[in-house]
């Protein structure tokens, strides 16, 4: 046996880290995956023919490094945003992006603050910047108090909206108070928003410490490619951009991101699609009495009861457990109070989310808890 300890060598900060754990991937046929807010949809088809026609007939392209600064990339997304290149920096999804940003404004000396719940993610970024996280804690009705974000003494404060995993999307309003007080850098992570009804892209050019991130792998449907961006003041993305490994986007995914942000008209018809899904399906749970937060994003976070009216954490474990038995896989959170009594279910396609309503369906005239 063997009495080599790796940790020894490592920081004791990152020795200490519990890392980021990702929703179940599929293993074998005959799966419902709805865990991952992933798009039901392929992506846009000339999304899919500039990724071939960068490919090349030979791969010979595939030689040769990227575009270092995804220059192209970062032009079609501030057009599409109503901004300048120089207001864009472009990540291998927007984790990679985020990562930028902590690794740019934070050290052991900083706060970095977030909501709870939001992306689990952003904890495992503080720590590996060894960086103090404070957590603001949302109340059941998950409304956002801008005074707890500003005084927070956070340098540096992940904000989602709309909310993950609940899906709440926050008033403008509410964020423009924040800004106007907010002493630090709020990053405002917008993985969803295109689901929405706004966001908050407008305010770039009224508060210049407001960093807003986005990705390709939920509207676009290209969650395989890896692509995220952020948009904020060019001088502080300039600063972001000093941290950034040189190829960080490889060059099949610019070409790919590129045509598929450029195609409007197939995004915003599948968002439609996806949305009118989703709100036909809280819906029906609503009708059971379930209590559904308002989705804006392409999930809901529901709290489900037996056929007596039982809640709690108990039964939604029991219902993620018979999900999972029946091969449909969805997101459980138990690490707090206010999610432990909920089920995050991404919105599939429009015959995926039959076979879970009828799933669920069978579940409450048949729970037995043990």
């Amino acid at each position: 046996m063997s009495l080599f300890e790796a940790s020894a060598y490592a920081l004791p900060h990152i020795a200490r880290l519990d890392p980021y754990i990702p929703g179940q991937q599929l293993q074998g046929p005959g799966w419902v995956k709805l865990n991952t807010n992933e798009n039901p949809y392929p992506p846009s088809p000339r999304a899919v023919e500039a990724m071939r026609d960068a490919l090349g007939k030979d791969g010979s392209s595939l030689a040769r490094y990227p575009d270092p600064t995804s220059r192209t990339l970062r032009e079609a997304i501030a057009v599409h945003h109503g901004l300048v290149a120089d207001q864009v920096i472009v990540g291998n999804g927007s984790d990679d992006v985020m990562t930028l940003l902590i690794r740019t404004f934070c050290g052991p000396q900083d706060i970095v603050g977030m909501t709870v719940p939001s992306y689990t993610l952003y904890p495992v970024l503080a720590g590996i910047q060894n960086t103090k996280l404070v957590e603001v804690l949302f109340e059941r009705s998950v409304s956002l108090d801008p005074k707890k974000i500003i005084h927070s003494g956070a340098k540096l404060f992940f904000l989602t909206s709309p909310n993950a995993p609940t899906g709440v999307a926050f008033e403008k309003e509410a964020i423009v108070e924040v800004l106007e007080s907010f002493p630090g850098i709020l990053v405002l992570d917008e993985a969803y928003a295109p689901f929405a009804q706004e966001d908050s892209v407008d305010l770039l050019s009224r508060f210049p410490r407001l960093l807003i991130v986005r990705t390709f792998s939920k509207a676009y449907g290209l969650a395989g490619l890896r692509v995220g961006y952020g948009l904020g003041e060019a001088s502080l993305l300039h600063l972001v951009d000093r941290v950034r490994e040189c190829y960080n986007v490889d060059a099949i995914a610019q070409a790919g991101a590129r045509a598929a942000i450029e195609d409007k008209a197939y995004t915003d018809a599948r968002v439609q699609k996806i949305i009118q899904t989703r709100d036909a399906f809280a819906k029906t749970l609503e009708s059971w009495g379930w209590f559904t937060y308002p989705s804006s994003a392409n999930f809901i976070f529901t709290e489900p009861r037996t056929a007596s009216g039982e809640a709690g954490s108990a039964i939604a474990r029991a219902l993620f457990d018979y999900l999972l038995d029946h091969k449909i896989l969805v997101r459980y959170f138990d690490s707090t109070p206010l999610t432990c009594s909920f089920l995050r279910i991404s919105i599939g396609s429009r015959e995926a989310m039959e076979v879970v309503t009828q799933t669920l369906q069978s579940w409450k005239q048949n729970v037995q808890l043990k």
